[in-house]
């Protein structure tokens, strides 16, 4: 029932175009998966995306908050779509976690003249030619299953090495007519950078955390044809929507309901308590929820109804979604299943990673006899300044 949202220590687009192979654009507000067609020739030449998240994050929360629910871990990174171009086909995007460290930069696309103090197609952090600074020539890579950039245009060298096999790529198609907002699971690679770090694990089962490289597939890369434009916002947006790595587990606990005390039939009520309506991105308050029905049967009692504590089925789960837009942030699943005790239906919601001065609000769904029904009781709250 519990996600926790981590923001990138950096991203940045490196570009295989001959005038662009020492272009840095770690500042820009827009990370790209590219063709750039050549003016002297026939290529159509690709782009890259590298991100990166902090490893102290990552092992923090897994250390700290998901704890003895590791098996139910899902780390999965999101990326919102802006303004694709020219696509013609399904879109087939690769993610490997990066075997060389990377320097973020300071340039933009647009910079004229460009900016070279950071990763790009052919350096990994910066334009001079020190041999040990240029992308995928300073590994062996026949070894440890590493990957390399092969090519069909003129940048042999550059384009970052990574690891490939099972357990470190992860691949997902995309149909060109599909909602192109990325979420790619890459639980095993994070895995992985949190065995090295904690573990002190080496390949194959840990790998040091030098952030992950997006790509499209050989076989749209290495062709001929436009693949248009993939764009995505960076961590450099003015918007509410930077990418983000997602990590969400299983901690529901039920403990107190009985037979008699659970709503499994007919029209039901809840409410929402402990919501103060206004939290700070540091806060991780529990709610916990009335739960009661909406027509109680008619009988004689000493004491009124509505003391008694009643409950969802255990196959209760809520989400989270953007009261303006109505955009889901943290849809149904298994792990926002809603725990129960003794006073109750209850959750946990960390609200780092959610956007300041926005409101949001809690759904509610309940699988019971009668079927699925999601209930709507405008629970919303606001996100306020630190």
């Amino acid at each position: 029932m519990a996600h926790y949202f981590i923001f990138p220590e950096k991203d940045a687009t490196i570009y295989s175009h001959p005038t662009n192979q020492s272009l840095n654009t770690g500042i820009d507000e827009i990370l790209q998966l590219r063709d750039i067609k050549s003016d002297t020739d026939l290529n159509h030449y690709p782009s890259r995306i590298l991100i990166q998240f902090s490893t102290n994050e990552i092992v923090e929360t897994i250390n700290d908050k998901v704890s003895t629910n590791f098996n139910s871990l899902t780390a999965s990174l999101k990326l919102y779509q802006t303004e694709h171009r020219e696509l013609a086909r399904d879109q087939n995007i690769e993610i490997y976690p990066l075997s060389e460290s990377w320097v973020n930069g300071t340039g933009r696309f647009g910079n004229s003249p460009q900016i070279t103090n950071g990763c790009s197609w052919k350096y990994k952090d910066g334009s001079n030619d020190s041999f040990s600074n240029i992308f995928g020539t300073s590994w062996n890579t026949g070894s440890f299953n590493l990957g390399s950039t092969g090519s069909f245009i003129d940048a042999a060298k550059g384009g970052g090495v990574w690891f490939t096999g099972s357990g470190f790529e992860v691949e997902r198609t995309y149909g060109f007519n599909e909602d192109l907002d990325i979420s790619l699971n890459i639980t095993n690679p994070v895995l992985k950078h949190f065995k090295n770090s904690t573990d002190g694990d080496n390949y194959p089962n840990g790998i040091p955390n030098n952030g992950f490289i997006i790509k499209r597939s050989d076989s749209q890369e290495f062709s001929a044809n436009n693949e248009g434009e993939l764009n995505f916002f960076s961590m450099d947006t003015h918007t509410i929507y930077p990418p983000y790595l997602d990590i969400s587990w299983d901690d529901s606990i039920h403990v107190g309901p009985n037979s008699n005390n659970v709503l499994n039939k007919g029209e039901l009520y809840l409410s929402l308590r402990n919501n103060k309506k206004e939290f700070k991105t540091i806060e991780e308050p529990t709610f916990r929820l009335n739960v009661r029905e909406l027509y109680p049967t008619r009988k004689f009692v000493t004491s009124s109804n509505f003391l008694d504590v009643k409950y969802f089925t255990s196959n209760s789960f809520y989400s989270l979604v953007d009261y303006a837009t109505e955009e889901t942030v943290i849809p149904f699943s298994l792990n926002t299943r809603l725990s129960a005790d003794l006073e109750g239906m209850y959750f946990k919601m960390y609200m780092k990673g959610l956007q300041e001065e926005r409101y949001y609000k809690f759904l509610f769904k309940h699988d019971n006899d009668d079927g699925v029904r999601v209930y709507d009781e405008n629970c919303y709250f606001k996100i306020v300044k630190s």
